[in-house]
């Protein structure tokens, strides 16, 4: 999934398309872009390392940076990052001119012109499968890792999306997490009796359309059908007559009682996240990935919590999507392929995988005894641990349309200009589209 604003989730802040596609597209620039922050020498062929990279990573990649040349001070490296977007358009584009950095940043699955399946099917990609972390990545999330089965993305673990909450508004109306559609439909009611806003969304920025569908498709869809994904990609299924319907149609249920603030459509994330964090609306649909962002413009860090998104009257029973965030691939054209490869295997130590995702306030793909993380996520846990976390939609997606007739198909809902079974509609016609 991308999002866009950790250019801020993308898609910790996101522009994915921005996360969600923490999976998106990507594309264009044979130089650096003025945007990117260089923080080594220019990349001018004499040594180095060429690591680009997201901006919303920056800091835990500075940081694998420096711990891995405490142990090879011999390697020198060149570092530049940009926000999602633009790093996508610059990466794809020098690979393209056979230009391309030694590591890069990679979207994991499929779906996007820079995910891991698309530039592996191209020959872009090394094989890291040798490498021993690559063994310890759990089934249900290896295909965002694999293709044929080789491995060729190094991802720290996984972002949630839930609802992040304001626990002051929702402890002054008197009210609790809600663990079941029905009390989510009752702690709305109760909240918005008290004018609050119960459920900010930001539709204005596209990649924010998209939360609350994966949100609610993991039960309505892959908890009756854990095998949807790949009937869809047999052609044995469609967005059309499936429980995809039943999610969209939850999602309007939402905007029919009000449950929205006014004009979402005309809302960006940005403001939304200020009324969650200021406590004019309680709640958030969203990748915890923004935690970070959510935190630094509330008063006080610790107002915010999270909590799974119900999305079925079955508590012992619910399903959440969990979807692997942006990671590293190594170029198969690398002239230090060696090295590149060294530095992502020291990437895949324990030690480093729970830095590296704690940062991001992602679950590590592997948790040891020392794992530790963002308390906030503990609740997410026994349902990744049960085999009840589902990956991002898009990131099993065949080509990088489907997820933008998704945002345009929502906003359209959102406006009343389709209903559920138009704007599945068009997802199926661009499913359908050769890759």
């Amino acid at each position: 999934m991308t999002t866009g604003s950790q250019d801020r989730p993308g898609r910790g802040a996101f522009g994915r398309r921005g996360f969600l596609r923490a999976g998106g597209s990507l594309a264009a620039l044979v130089a650096l872009p003025p945007v990117l922050t260089a923080c080594s020498s220019s990349d001018d062929g004499s040594g180095e390392l060429r690591v680009v990279g997201v901006a919303d990573q920056q800091k835990p990649l500075e940081e694998m940076v420096g711990r891995y040349r405490a142990s090879h001070p011999a390697v020198r490296f060149a570092t530049s990052f940009a926000p999602t977007d633009q790093v996508q358009t610059l990466v794809r584009t020098r690979l393209a001119g056979g230009n391309a950095p030694d590591v890069h940043v990679l979207y994991p699955g499929s779906g996007s012109a820079m995910s891991m399946a698309e530039l592996a099917r191209a020959g872009l990609l090394a094989d890291l499968s040798g490498q021993p972390w690559t063994e310890e990545v759990p089934e249900n999330f290896r295909s965002a890792y694999r293709r044929e089965g080789r491995t060729y993305l190094y991802s720290a673990g996984s972002s949630v999306i839930g609802a992040i909450h304001n626990k002051r508004v929702f402890a002054e109306a008197g009210v609790e997490p809600p663990r079941t559609w029905s009390e989510l439909l009752d702690v709305c009611a109760r909240l918005k009796a008290r004018g609050v806003v119960p459920i900010a969304l930001g539709a204005q920025t596209p990649w924010v359309t998209q939360l609350i569908t994966y949100a609610l498709v993991p039960n309505a869809v892959h908890a009756k059908n854990p095998r949807f994904d790949a009937d869809m990609a047999a052609g044995r299924a469609h967005f059309r007559g499936s429980g995809w319907a039943d999610a969209l149609g939850r999602y309007q249920e939402l905007q029919r009682s009000g449950f929205f603030n006014a004009n979402p459509n005309g809302t960006t994330y940005e403001q939304q996240t200020a009324m969650v964090a200021g406590g004019k609306a309680a709640m958030a649909v969203q990748v915890s990935a923004v935690l970070a962002g959510f935190r630094q413009a509330a008063r006080t860090p610790d107002d915010l919590g999270m909590f799974p998104f119900p999305g079925n009257d079955d508590a012992a029973d619910q399903w959440i999507p969990a979807g692997v965030v942006v990671g590293l691939g190594v170029s198969a054209h690398s002239r230090r392929a060696a090295s590149a490869k060294s530095f992502v295997e020291f990437l895949g130590r324990q030690e480093n995988v729970d830095r590296w995702a704690r940062s991001v306030a992602a679950i590590p793909f592997r948790r040891g005894p020392a794992t530790r993380v963002d308390p906030v996520l503990e609740e997410f846990l026994p349902l990744i641990d049960a085999g009840r976390a589902v990956p991002f939609m898009d990131q099993n997606w065949p080509n990088p349309e489907v997820q933008p007739a998704h945002f345009a198909a929502v906003q359209d809902l959102l406006a009343g200009k389709t209903d559920v079974d138009g704007a599945l509609g068009r997802m199926d016609e661009a499913y359908g589209r050769t890759p």
